[in-house]
């Protein structure tokens, strides 16, 4: 049976100063409910780094894991600079 992945998304790396943790905004464009007109959402993630390899400015992609601490569910899957 194949590994369940879970979801997984793509942005922009805002800070790296804590160690092991990068800080990801990811921005999606959603049609809104009543009007149908594209909007922009923008939410930051804590993601997991164990190498520290993403660096401020980075392209990366995120994918849900188990929770690593309080407020860190993400963990960093590919870096695409």
């Amino acid at each position: 049976m194949a590994k369940r992945l879970g979801k997984i998304l793509e942005g922009i790396v805002v800070s790296d100063r804590m160690d092991k943790t990068a800080v990801v905004l990811v921005r999606r464009r959603l049609p809104h409910s009543v009007y149908n007109k594209l909007i922009i959402t923008k939410k930051k993630y804590k993601a997991h780094d164990k190498d520290n390899k993403a660096k401020v400015g980075d392209k990366v992609k995120i994918i849900g894991c188990r929770p690593f601490s309080k407020d860190k569910r993400f963990r960093i899957y590919e870096v695409l600079k």
